[in-house]
Formats: C-alpha cells, sequence, structure tokens
C-alpha cells in the first residue's frame, strides 16, 4: 500500500452502481473503488478478461459518465477495468472524484514512506468504510504519523480508528484539517469520549 500506483483509488461512503454493457447484454454492478484510470465493481454478470465493456456510472451528483473499458482483473465477482477514456470523459471522471472528496462522501487512504517515518494519509471522508485500509496500513505495514490534513468530513467511526492508533499502536496525529481538528477535540473533551469510542469502534 505505499503509494506507487499513478492514480490514487477512491472508496465510497455509499456504494456507487454502474451499468454494464457486453456481449450485447446489459447488466448491474456495484463500484468498490474508482480511479481516474479505472474500477474495481462487483457484478454477477460473467465478464472476461481482455475484452471490452461499456460503463456508465455516476457519483453521487455527478453528470453520467459513459465510457468503454477492457477487463484486466477478475477475482469471483470483483472485476478490475482499465478505462478507454478521451480527454472529455477524464475531466467529468476527475470532477466527479473532487466534488466526492470535498464533500466528505468519498475517501482516499495511503501510506508514504520519507527516509525512517511512514505516514498515513487520508483525504476525503474519514468514515468506517476505510476501516480495512486503515488497519491493514496500521498493523501490517507499521505506521509512524497520521496526516489528515484533507479530511473533509468525520464520523464518529473515523474517530474510533484514530483513537485505536494513537492510544494502541502510539501513533502521531499530523497535520489535521480544522473540520477533523474540532471533531477530534470535541470528541476528547466530552465526559467518557474514549470509552464510548472504544465501544464503538
Amino acid at each position: 500500500m505505499l503509494d506507487q500506483r499513478r492514480h490514487q483509488r477512491i472508496r465510497f461512503g455509499t456504494p456507487q452502481t454502474i451499468s454494464i454493457g457486453f456481449g450485447g447484454q446489459a447488466g448491474k454492478g456495484v463500484i468498490e473503488n474508482l480511479s481516474l484510470s479505472g474500477l474495481m465493481l462487483r457484478t454477477p454478470m460473467p465478464l472476461e478478461i481482455a475484452h471490452n465493456i461499456g460503463c456508465e456510472f455516476s457519483v453521487f451528483d455527478s453528470p453520467v459518465i459513459d465510457v468503454p473499458a477492457v477487463v484486466v482483473s477478475r477475482v469471483c465477482d470483483l472485476y478490475g477495468v482499465r478505462f478507454q477514456q478521451g480527454p472529455i470523459s477524464q475531466i467529468v471522471i476527475e470532477d466527479a472524484i473532487n466534488a466526492a472528496l470535498a464533500s466528505g462522501k468519498a475517501s482516499i487512504l495511503s501510506v508514504h514512506e520519507l527516509g525512517r517515518c511512514k505516514t498515513m494519509r487520508i483525504t476525503g471522508g474519514l468514515s468506517a468504510v476505510l476501516r480495512s485500509d486503515f488497519m491493514h496500513a496500521l498493523t501490517r505495514m507499521g505506521v509512524d504519523e497520521i496526516d489528515l490534513e484533507g479530511v473533509t468530513a468525520v464520523e464518529q467511526a473515523g474517530l474510533a480508528l484514530c483513537l485505536v492508533a494513537t492510544k494502541r499502536h502510539g501513533v502521531t496525529l499530523g497535520a489535521q484539517s480544522v473540520c477533523f481538528a474540532e471533531a477530534w477535540a470535541q470528541a476528547m473533551a466530552a465526559p467518557g469520549s474514549i470509552e464510548r469510542l472504544e465501544v464503538d469502534g
């Protein structure tokens, strides 16, 4: 998860649906994550690796994105597809991603290494959708600091993850956005907040 990908993968707090066209058939799926270059989706449709499909989806309130793609991977009903897009569709996808991150409805978690320090960086919503990636980075990779400057919305489940990181793993909270700093300060100041976060998390 040390971020060497060209394009970051975005996860959504609310599942986003996708319409798929393949082999003259139409079907539906759910987007697992999205990047500028492609996406991961779950669908009962039997897609085939190296074959082209049509994708049509919207990210929350974004305009409909209609883009051709090629299937590049499969694990059971989970498929990886790479977009075959033009400049217009790339702009629409980028705008949709940026709007979802700014509203806190989508999230990016990445880990960066500078010298001997590993920093987990969170952009967008700090929510339960990040739990698996968060705990993997924390327990398997070892994280020294969490950069929360790009956080745009905070859920209690996200605060609970940060509490686990600081109290149980000795991780430092680094740069913080205003909304995170306020939510964290309120949670720490409220009577019984730590116990409540630990139970809920």
